[in-house]
């Protein structure tokens, strides 16, 4: 009996396939990298509470539709407005949001700040933004491609350590 048990438990095992979760495909840094303050004329900061209320550059929207845009202005200053970045180099973008805040909008959020990021690469490589994401990073040419519409506009998001109260302010 004991045999039997063990050859089912063994083909089970064998013939199951179990689905592998892919999460977030985020690039980190080192983690010997020694971090430089950032200047607040330099920081782009983005809040979401746990009611999914944004609170960007200090204020409060009920849609982040315009995010993207903002960000693009932000990063593409060049030290002409007093109030945005001083360069693209220079630029970071912080993202925070509450423990409570819903998976759906945290994402939503961390999207529409990479696209931000991807449509200014795009635009600098001549092509859509969905093209620019499909490029493939082993074909040389590709590759290129790729790294000389990055040159000089690096994706510099900070990604803050979550809230835990819902009335507690981001930290800049």
């Amino acid at each position: 009996m004991a045999d039997i048990a063990f050859l089912l438990l063994t083909f089970f095992l064998v013939t199951t396939q179990i689905d592998e979760d892919k999460g977030l495909t985020l690039l980190l840094p080192p983690g010997t990298q020694v971090t430089q303050p950032v200047h607040d004329r330099n920081l782009f900061t983005v809040y979401v509470n746990a009611n999914g209320e944004w609170l960007i550059e200090g204020q409060l929207r009920s849609d982040p539709g315009t995010l993207p845009d903002d960000i693009r202005a932000f990063i593409l200053n060049q030290g002409n407005d007093s109030q945005l970045s001083e360069s693209p180099e220079k630029a970071v973008v912080s993202y925070k949001t509450d423990r409570s805040t819903p998976y759906a909008v945290y994402l939503h959020g961390l999207d529409l700040i990479q696209s931000a990021y991807y449509s200014l690469y795009a635009e600098r490589a001549g092509m859509s933004a969905h093209a620019f994401r499909a490029l493939d990073a082993n074909d040389p040419v590709a590759r290129k491609i790729y790294e000389e519409a990055r040159r000089g506009i690096p994706m510099n998001l900070s990604l803050a350590e979550p809230s835990g109260a819902i009335s507690e302010k981001p930290d800049r």
